[in-house]
């Protein structure tokens, strides 16, 4: 095998090479209070303000009215027509769209909420019955059980949302579980024209299954019994059972585009949603040209807590998404239950593998020729690589295989994902991949057939170690802002059975007809809805906490340490995995109810944050619809000052031979009266941490202290360009509550 040379042609070469510019999506902020009076409506106005930039012979649509979470417009223009109208006196930005894309039982018991507990989170949130949780996705299928609304009270009467109604989404779709639905396609047809409808459905309704699935995630109802294909057999539950959900589709077949996902931010704020669960992600940007940033900033502001996903971009560094600080940025780890399928091989050696399969099986002690498919003919590599055409299921089938095995590239590592299978297959690892390579190499060159068979042992429960780290879970550090670590948890993102459209069959291929009513899922896009769910009961349980609060519970109570008493590993390489990995670790909800002290941030600390950041005051209002004052931000310090549940410096070794740093925090008392905290410092290698006071004396419930940390350390070593990270921990313990925060200390080499 040779090296394929893959050409990129850049976008600049792209745009130089065009024959004609053409209309793009851009999203326009305007002045709130901008509005003249001979105007009857904002849309009135803003068509007006398009008119004046647009030729005479272009027609002037405005796709989206936002007033909820931003104010202003989308609109399709030409580059200088956007140009033109940032140049109008009550216009502050205006804003390229991106595109987004998904990033794609028994989580809850692994969770630790059981049914059967006399007290404890689910109790006392009431399942979380009155909470609204706002999925935006690919819609929802609202037949499935998990969404039915039995024993439910009626609608909570701050509901102020809709179900929207078409052909194939009747009034009966809602109910008192599913108590709101809509659908958002102007800004995906703006750029791709009028859809399909043979191959999407215009309304709420799910043709994906991936929104069925992380709604059902996130506040599914009991259901019994539950299995894909007879895997996984058990009871179904979301995180709050009883939670309502409303579902806002913004994806489509060539993605999610911001202007449908801030439209759905804003119809969620004024519906009355009280968490807001979103699986999808795209290239980081600065916070101001972020329509993710900028919605969840909107609904965090209006007390809504927001959980993203971070990413399916891992192993490797720099590729965490959805980073705001306002917002909670969910990585996934494995659950103590896998699916083993193993290779055995002609040399009688047997591969461990995973996979889920059903159909008809492979003959039992019979052995089958095994062919690696890179060297099948053609170019060798498209079926290696899974380039172009990929040989993945229904090719391998239609071209007469009887099985198939997924091999791990080096990258991938030895991370496992299970597929439904639409023939007998299993996935190896890159290291078990090399050694059935160089068993079918060995047979080649001695002349002999290389054979194999997949033997499937269905499902697996008690696996050791657990959890572990995700392969593809996306890492940190914070490419926007290395200050904030990200992500901010890890939560069961990895083989997750949820509900599933009855139109999509479990492979999510054209040609699979089988219909089932749970499918099994990987990705951050299960493990954010985790979170969510696990944010309403926390809301419930405590209706006075804010989004911060409730994301610093989860922090602080969160877990590094796996079912063997260890530190969890990296799926990819099985080393031991860093806080760049898992953040403040692994979520542990029963915990996280009663964390003792919190970490409370208020709108205006974020206003204080992006000055630090230096951040125009533009780009700051474009954000928060705040006229920002950056005078007094000077006074929270620097940017680390933000008060975060965890803490982050970058040293610049700028021929500096000590450097040093303080962060100023403050806590709340949200557990016991007149407790005492003590305070514990592991520091990171390398480095000294002083904590001033030690003891926090809290009299009542409520109280707010602050502490300052102090961080001096050393010039290392280190090549030009690179960087050397060590981690540590502070704790505060009253003996009953241990509230635990990650410190890093990044040292970084200029070039």
């Amino acid at each position: 095998m040779g090296i394929l040379l893959v050409f990129f042609l850049s976008l600049l070469s792209l745009a130089s090479t065009a024959s004609r510019v053409e209309q793009k999506t851009f999203i326009v902020r305007v002045k709130h209070e901008a509005k003249p009076s001979i105007f009857t409506t904002h849309k009135h106005w803003y068509e007006s303000s398009l008119s004046s930039v647009l030729s005479p012979s272009t027609p002037t649509q405005v796709l989206h009215v936002y007033d909820s979470v931003f104010h202003g417009f989308s609109a399709k223009l030409l580059p200088t027509e956007a140009l033109k109208l940032q140049a109008l006196p009550h216009v502050i930005a205006v804003i390229p769209e991106q595109v987004r894309y998904l990033q794609t039982t028994r989580s809850p018991l692994f969770l630790g909420l059981k049914t059967t507990d006399k007290a404890g989170l689910l109790k006392e949130s009431d399942f979380g019955s009155d909470l609204v949780i706002g999925v935006i996705d690919t819609g929802i299928w609202p037949e499935r059980q998990s969404f039915n609304d039995r024993d439910l009270g009626p609608i909570p009467s701050k509901w102020n949302g809709q179900c929207v109604t078409t052909e194939d989404f009747g009034s009966d779709s809602c109910n008192k579980k599913l108590i709101g639905a809509r659908y958002f396609c102007s800004g995906y047809e703006a750029t791709n024209g009028k859809m399909n409808e043979t191959s999407e459905l215009r309304s709420p309704r799910d043709s994906d299954g991936h929104g069925t699935h992380t709604a059902s995630i996130a506040a599914g109802r009991y259901v019994f019994p539950a299995s894909t294909l007879g895997y996984a057999k058990g009871v179904a539950a979301g995180m709050a059972p009883k939670a309502r959900l409303a579902a806002y589709k913004v994806c489509w077949n060539a993605g999610c585009y911001d202007s449908d996902i801030l439209a759905a931010f804003d119809s969620a704020v004024a519906d009355g949603v009280d968490v807001i669960s979103l699986s999808v992600g795209g290239a980081v940007v600065p916070y101001y040209l972020d329509a993710i940033a900028i919605g969840a900033f909107g609904a965090a502001d209006k007390g809504i807590f927001v959980s993203a996903s971070a990413g399916n971009g891992g192993p490797g560094g720099l590729t965490v998404t959805n980073v705001a600080p306002w917002v909670a940025t969910i990585g996934a780890g494995t659950i103590d239950r896998d699916f083993p399928a193993d290779v055995k091989l002609g040399n009688g050696k047997v591969v461990p593998g995973v996979g889920v399969y059903n159909g008809p099986g492979l003959s039992s002690g019979r052995m089958y020729p095994l062919v690696y498919g890179g060297s099948g003919g053609g170019d060798g590599y498209s079926s290696s690589l899974c380039l172009e055409e990929p040989l993945k299921g229904d090719v391998v089938k239609k071209a007469g295989g009887v099985g198939m095995i997924l091999a791990n590239g080096v990258f991938d590592g030895e991370g496992l994902v299970v597929d439904c299978h639409v023939l007998p297959a299993t996935a190896v690892g890159a290291s078990n991949a090399d050694e059935i390579r160089r068993y079918i190499d060995s047979a080649s060159k001695s002349n002999s057939l290389a054979t194999a068979t997949i033997i499937f042992k269905g499902t697996r429960l008690g696996v050791r170690p657990a959890p572990v780290v995700a392969s593809f879970s996306a890492r940190g550090p914070n490419p926007e802002t290395p200050e904030i670590l990200k992500p901010d948890v890890i939560a069961p993102g990895l083989n997750i059975l949820a509900a599933w459209p009855d139109k999509v069959g479990p492979s999510g291929l054209p040609s699979d007809y089988r219909r089932v009513e749970f499918n099994i899922l990987s990705g951050t896009s299960m493990a954010c809805p985790h979170v969510s769910g696990l944010a309403a009961l926390l809301k419930a349980a405590h209706p006075e906490w804010s989004p911060a609060a409730i994301k610093s519970a989860l922090m602080t109570t969160s877990y590094t340490v796996d079912n063997r008493g260890e530190t969890m590993i990296d799926e990819s390489n099985g080393n031991t995995s860093t806080v760049f990995d898992f953040g403040s670790g692994h979520v542990h909800p029963t915990k996280a109810m009663d964390p003792g002290l919190v970490y409370d941030i208020n709108p205006m600390d974020y206003v204080d944050f992006l000055c630090n950041s230096n951040y125009t005051i533009n780009n700051i209002q474009v954000i928060t619809r705040r006229n920002a004052d950056c005078s007094g931000a000077k006074r929270a310090g620097h940017i680390g000052n933000l008060n975060y549940p965890s803490f982050s410096v970058v040293f610049l070794q700028f021929g500096n031979h000590k450097m040093s740093t303080h962060f100023i925090r403050q806590v709340t008392n949200v557990g016991d009266p007149n407790s005492v905290y003590e305070v514990t410092i592991r520091p990171p290698g390398g480095t000294l941490v002083t904590v001033e006071p030690q003891q926090l004396v809290f009299r009542r419930v409520g109280q707010k202290l602050n502490f300052v940390v102090r961080v001096e350390t050393m010039a290392v070593k280190l090549a030009p360009g690179s960087t050397s990270m060590k981690s540590g921990w502070i704790v505060w313990s009253d003996g009953k509550h241990n509230v635990t925060s990650p410190i890093i200390v990044t040292m970084q080499q200029p070039l």
